[in-house]
């Protein structure tokens, strides 16, 4: 369902739900191919995803029956930032680092100025399946932050700089994060 077909609701009537994405699951109800989807971890009814989170991406995922917030969390001009903490392989400079922060350009334009910190590994759970390490090349978690939504963006953006992603975990969607929510479980606010 898209956004123009979501009314706005009134605060009393109002449902944000908060998901833990995991691995492997489609951020929508139903798939013709029988995979994961979200029917098979939330059972509350006409909640709707606001934007998306990749089959193979983890982490917060806002549903709500609110048009309203789901524009403003998914408009690319309500540039509501998100962050993203990002197993890359190798180990990125300083001065690769630099690049994502001033913005890169990819085969659909510019990308906006990104937040790029160097983090230690997050205390978070096992992927299934775990993802490809190899012994002689070191992996590097990154906490990314953007006001963008292109398609792969930060997968494309780490690609770009000659990292390439091996795992991506959405932590927060404007004030919202993940804190306190195991993977596969929701958060009704």
């Amino acid at each position: 369902m898209n956004t123009q077909q979501l009314p706005p609701v009134s605060d009393a009537t109002r449902k944000i739900l908060l998901f833990n994405k995991p691995f492997n699951v489609l951020s929508q109800f139903t798939d013709q191919d029988n995979r994961q989807t979200l029917k098979d971890y939330i059972d509350i009814p006409e909640v709707y995803a606001a934007g998306r989170l990749d089959r193979d991406s983890e982490g917060l995922l806002l549903l709500t029956n609110d048009g309203k917030l789901q524009a403003k969390i998914t408009e690319p001009n309500a540039k509501t930032s998100k962050t993203y903490w990002v197993q890359v392989e190798g180990r990125p400079t300083e001065a690769d680092l630099q690049k994502l922060r001033d913005g890169v350009n990819l085969k659909d334009g510019l990308t906006l100025p990104a937040g790029i910190e160097l983090m230690e590994q997050p205390a978070i759970w096992a992927r299934v399946p775990p993802i490809r390490e190899r012994a002689n090349i070191p992996t590097t978690w990154l906490s990314i932050t953007i006001s963008e939504g292109r398609n792969r963006q930060v997968r494309r953006m780490t690609a770009h700089i000659g990292f390439p992603t091996l795992r991506l975990i959405r932590y927060r969607i404007g004030d919202w994060t993940i804190d306190d929510i195991d993977n596969g479980q929701y958060k009704l606010l």
